[in-house]
């Protein structure tokens, strides 16, 4: 008979990622790596993979991409900046997700390139009036 140890034992994907604070429930999480949006070790991953410390995982949380590093294991969500103990993000990571800031920050606002906008009032009227008293070919 084998005894596994705690120290041993790793933890559920899905479960670690909730815990550290990556996805607010483990449902979106184990939804997420069903999409196959989540690989462990350059591998992808089910949610019922073993974590352990060490090992690399790289996740995509909307357009941001982002590479950790497991530092330690939690099966209980807790406040941020435990979570944040929890993984070590790498320097390529964080390079990354800061010139996509930058990036969006430089990008034109969406609204700005409308140039006349929603109707006022007074032009929905005269749209309605228009319809109102168009001529019809049927007669």
């Amino acid at each position: 008979m084998t005894t596994t140890n705690r120290a041993d034992a790793g933890l559920r994907l899905d479960k670690w990622l909730w815990a550290a604070r990556f996805f607010k429930t483990r449902s979106l999480a184990a939804d997420e790596i069903g999409r196959q949006r989540v690989q462990v070790n350059g591998q992808l991953a089910k949610a019922s993979r073993e974590l352990r410390p060490g090992d690399e995982v790289k996740l995509r949380q909307g357009t941001v991409e982002r590479t950790v590093v497991v530092r330690g294991l939690s099966g209980t969500r807790g406040p941020a900046p435990v979570a944040q103990a929890l993984y070590e993000e790498t320097a390529e990571s964080v390079a990354r997700r800061e010139a996509q800031a930058r990036q969006r920050q430089l990008a034109p606002e969406p609204a700005a390139t409308i140039e006349q906008g929603r109707p006022t009032k007074r032009d929905r009227r005269k749209l309605a009036d228009w319809d109102r008293w168009s001529v019809s070919i049927d007669g």
